[in-house]
């Protein structure tokens, strides 16, 4: 996505002008609760994970109470900030009209170079401080990992997956072979321990 002109709003812009302002806007912004983040366009790469990730959760969660919403739907953290996941599940049903999750159960981010920072140190807290919220995970989009935090008795957990295992997700009922989610995607293979990187 584009850039586009941040609004002619005093900064800090209170979160419902952000709200009413961003309603007018053609492209999503997020908020940090101080003024509008333009958001920017992905890769092939995040393109094809990202449909691959709707996919196998809507093909999943068909028939089950929890619904997979996009990256069109915005998620409101620390009832000041609203940010745009590449894809956000809940129990709670939507009204057709509606624009905002408030109670999301899993939430997902396909990482690149210009978001990787802030989805693993400045969304990350955020999300992990949503009530509702089972399961944060990420996803590399220039090779096959996937980083998966998930709520427990004692705190966070934290895994690392690769290909060939599974994310399991049983608080909505559904489980994802990573292989699913890069599915026609190929990587170069990583250096050998002591082998230099070729130059791009």
């Amino acid at each position: 996505m584009s850039a586009h002109a941040k609004p002619q709003q005093p900064v800090p812009m209170s979160p419902q002008a952000f709200l009413d302002w961003e309603a007018q806007q053609d492209r999503p912004w997020e908020f940090d609760g101080l003024e509008p983040m333009a958001m920017v366009g992905g890769t092939a790469a995040h393109d094809t994970i990202n449909m691959n990730l709707i996919a196998a959760l809507a093909t999943r969660l068909r028939g089950k109470p929890c619904r997979v919403h996009g990256p069109s739907m915005m998620v409101s953290v620390n009832d000041d900030r609203y940010r745009y996941p590449d894809a956000t599940v809940t129990r709670t049903p939507l009204a057709p009209e509606d624009r905002i999750i408030t109670t999301p159960v899993v939430i997902f981010e396909i990482l690149s170079p210009s978001t990787e920072h802030t989805d693993k140190t400045v969304k990350l807290p955020e999300y992990l401080a949503l009530p509702t919220l089972q399961r944060y995970v990420m996803i590399e989009h220039d090779q096959a990992l996937v980083t998966v935090l998930a709520r427990t008795v004692k705190g966070w957990s934290f895994d690392l997956l690769r290909p060939s295992q599974t994310l399991a997700m049983p608080e909505i009922t559904a489980d994802i072979p990573i292989d699913d989610l890069y599915e026609t995607l190929t990587f170069p293979p990583p250096p050998l321990p002591g082998e230099a990187t070729p130059p791009a």
